[in-house]
């Protein structure tokens, strides 16, 4: 049977495959300790769930809108307003199965052959495929460690063409775990509002963020950046809610009607059950937010302590999320019973098969040099693996 010539252009999720494979190692008797998935270790909170529980009971089980219920709608907006002052309608609220569906579908509304959408790796795995999907073509422009693996504008002004529509950012980043300053995002906005460049502000870390550092959205800068932003938001990260699905976009009022009436011919609405559920993490207590939050830096000082008394890795120190994103290229030309790693799959591969520890390749991310960690599991699980990664490394001839 013949596939359409666009499945060419998009690989299957990296992310996920080295999950699979490290479940399936597990399930075959292999004691496999996975860094690879980003998803947060910890339950659903008890309250999320009874809320979903009631809703069921209660018959909630029905088709909703398509862009989701009020109720579920109104809490965004007040989220928005409470953590960033920013002021939003009904109309401008859309709400998807996951922020992967929502960045999906706006990418399908805004994108087509001919643009171009600007992405500063290293980026999430997914958004050049998403934009490929689309017809357009995705500029990556590479960062650096030594700017932290934040965009400058000077190389945001150079990369800005005639045919530029878009740039998806994403901070607290996945993989490198960046922030950026006001006075950072300030100097982006100022070009990105000079060229009129339509932003998709990918906001999913915002509640996961350490040391001194705080979040700041775009849209809140001036009327004029919130016309040309959109955010992207969910639950799947702060609440501990992957599995529930439930993503939401706020942006222009033309903008999420056109993304309801795409998502109205691709999915209809999210799960009834899942935005009851949704409803209460936005509307129930904050404080496991916070909670979460404050593991998740433990376990950041710990791998990243570990990992860089390993002779020959360097690994930056993120600020956000829950990844680490470590340089890995000083053991690239060296080897281990013949084989020769060459390069981050070689590498991941390699620590898969002789340390059963599973990571993800940072060719995948647009920087071949590195490797990501996810650090959401627990401290003993980092520990044990950063000692295997240790030892394996330590072969290396």
């Amino acid at each position: 049977m013949r596939l359409a010539k666009r499945m060419d252009l998009i690989k299957p999720s990296p992310t996920l495959a080295i999950q699979a494979k490290a479940n399936a190692l597990k399930a075959s008797g292999l004691d496999i300790i996975s860094f690879g998935a980003g998803e947060p270790d910890f339950e659903t909170p008890d309250n999320i769930k009874d809320a979903a529980i009631a809703s069921i009971k209660a018959g909630f089980t029905k088709y909703t809108a398509v862009g989701g219920i009020d109720e579920l709608k109104d809490a965004i907006i007040d989220k928005l307003k409470r953590d960033h002052q920013l002021d939003y309608s009904r109309s401008q609220i859309v709400v998807s199965n996951g922020a992967k569906h929502s960045l999906f579908n706006l990418a399908h509304v805004l994108f087509e052959e001919g643009d171009e959408v600007l992405i500063p790796s290293p980026y999430w795995v997914s958004y050049t495929d998403i934009v490929y999907l689309t017809g357009a073509k995705p500029v990556v422009i590479k960062t650096y460690a030594s700017d932290g693996f934040k965009l400058q504008p000077s190389q945001l002004e150079d990369a800005i063409t005639s045919r530029t529509r878009g740039i998806i950012i994403s901070y607290p980043s996945n993989p490198a775990g960046i922030c950026y300053t006001h006075r950072e995002l300030e100097k982006l906005a100022e070009v990105l509002l000079r060229h009129q460049v339509t932003i998709i502000s990918d906001d999913i870390y915002e509640k996961i963020i350490y040391d001194d550092n705080k979040f700041y959205s775009m849209a809140s800068f001036s009327e004029e950046m919130k016309k040309i932003c959109i955010i992207v938001n969910g639950v799947s990260k702060s609440y501990s809610m992957t599995g529930w699905r439930i993503g939401y976009a706020a942006g222009p009022e033309d903008v999420i009607s056109a993304v309801t009436k795409y998502q109205s011919q691709n999915t209809s609405n999210p799960s009834s059950i899942s935005q009851k559920a949704a409803l209460e993490a936005l509307r129930g207590p904050q404080e496991g937010v916070e909670a979460r939050a404050r593991e998740f830096q433990k376990r950041r000082d710990v791998i990243i302590k570990r990992l860089n008394e390993i002779p020959g890795i360097s690994c930056m120190n993120p600020q956000g999320a829950f990844y680490v994103f470590p340089n890995i290229a000083a053991f690239f030309g060296r080897g281990f019973n013949g084989k020769i790693i060459n390069n981050s799959s070689d590498m991941a591969s390699y620590l898969l098969e002789q340390a059963n520890v599973a990571v993800i390749p940072g060719a995948d991310f647009g920087h071949d040099d590195h490797l990501r960690l996810s650090y959401a599991t627990s401290l003993e699980q980092i520990e044990k693996g950063t000692e295997r990664i240790r030892e394996a490394l330590l072969k290396l001839r």
